[in-house]
């Protein structure tokens, strides 16, 4: 193999990593956010809890500079955006089972209980 052909691999196997990695990663994080709910029973509006008692409040400045990227808080937001998990009127968050298994996510999901 020549250097260009090295290198235009190298090229390809970079933009595949940058578009296919942080998707997987949102994806687990979808599966924990989910299993986190259930683990503790926020599954309707009167045992909802807040992101701090799931543990799912973003991390401060230098967590962030001390571990890698938490794609929890983005789950959390793109579940919220589906009306997956939704909000009561006091703030507090619970899991829509309903709204999971209308979202086709619950397959993926499922042995997560």
């Amino acid at each position: 193999m020549n250097d260009t052909t090295i290198l235009a691999l190298v090229v390809v196997l970079s933009l595949l990593a940058i578009f296919t990695i942080p998707r997987w990663m949102l994806k687990r994080a979808i599966r924990r956010v989910i299993r986190i709910f259930r683990e503790h029973n926020a599954t309707d509006a009167k045992n909802a809890k807040t992101i701090y008692e799931l543990g799912l409040a973003p991390q401060s400045m230098m967590q962030r500079m001390l571990r890698g990227r938490d794609y929890k808080p983005h789950a959390l937001n793109t579940l919220l955006k589906a009306q997956i998990i939704q909000a009561t009127e006091s703030g507090r968050l619970y899991l829509s089972e309903e709204k999971l298994r209308e979202s086709g996510l619950e397959g993926h999901a499922s042995y997560y209980r």
